[in-house]
């Protein structure tokens, strides 16, 4: 399948729901979702590096939600502590791979040590020029567009700009994602057909591509390229009828 991708009609920027970690670890018998969050690190690694073989810009990992802070306290200390471990150890490999390390969300609700650790990643990293990987955590859509909302409102409130000067390109660079390409392919695991408070803004003319039968843990990048392969497969007309995107070719 890789082979056959068209490397000049790439998706410049995949973002991923990794969903199923805590029915994959239920499907081996065992009862600690962790075991299932601790295995989907080779999907990640796979993911990233088959991302940057093909030369893929961006690539968004929705690692965990605002809503994710609901639920067992032992679960999201064992992602915590995970989270810590691996960016730890991937960093030496992300150097090597010149992948450079980014992040969106609230991280200020992070712990002390999971932030210290992710900034201090994002900060040995930045001057690599290949893939950037985007680790959303804490993050939600709607919590994206109200920070987004609050800092214009504020930017009015003061004067530097006014509520005529608001459009669509001004509040995108209020969004946490400013400065980064909308996506062009979002790819979920584990069958639930929504996008879970993911990139309202940022997904609205996304590509969607679900794994019906696929835990997050099993990705491995033969279903990247899978996904991509059915990307370019497809008309993307934002809007437009399919005779005008033609007539523009």
């Amino acid at each position: 399948m890789k082979e056959q991708l068209d490397r000049n009609n790439l998706p410049k920027h995949i973002a991923v729901i990794m969903d199923g970690n805590g029915r994959w670890a239920k499907q081996k018998g065992f009862t600690d979702r962790i075991f299932g969050h601790r295995n989907a690190l080779k999907a990640v690694k796979d993911v990233i590096e088959g991302c940057g073989e093909l030369g893929v810009k961006y690539l968004t990992l929705y690692a965990f939600s605002t809503e994710n802070w609901n639920r067992p306290k032992a679960e999201v200390d064992g992602l915590m502590n995970l989270l810590v471990k691996t960016i730890k150890e991937e960093v030496p490999t992300m150097h090597k791979n010149n992948v450079r390390l980014d992040t969106i969300g609230d991280t200020s609700a992070l712990p002390d040590y999971s932030r210290r650790e992710l900034l201090s990643a994002i900060e040995d990293t930045k001057n690599n020029t290949g893939l950037t990987v985007i680790l959303a955590l804490s993050y939600s859509g709607k919590w994206d567009i109200v920070n987004a909302a609050k800092k214009l409102a504020q930017q009015v409130k003061e004067g530097s700009i006014g509520l005529d000067d608001i459009n669509e390109s001004v509040f995108e660079l209020s969004l946490d994602t400013k400065g980064i390409p909308n996506p062009d392919l979002m790819i979920r695991t584990g069958g639930d057909h929504r996008i879970s408070n993911f990139m309202l803004w940022q997904l609205a003319y996304a590509e969607l591509y679900i794994f019906e039968d696929l835990f997050w843990p099993d990705f491995r990048r033969e279903h990247l390229h899978i996904a991509i392969g059915d990307y370019q497969a497809r008309e993307r007309r934002f809007g437009r009828t399919s005779e005008q995107i033609k007539k523009s070719i």
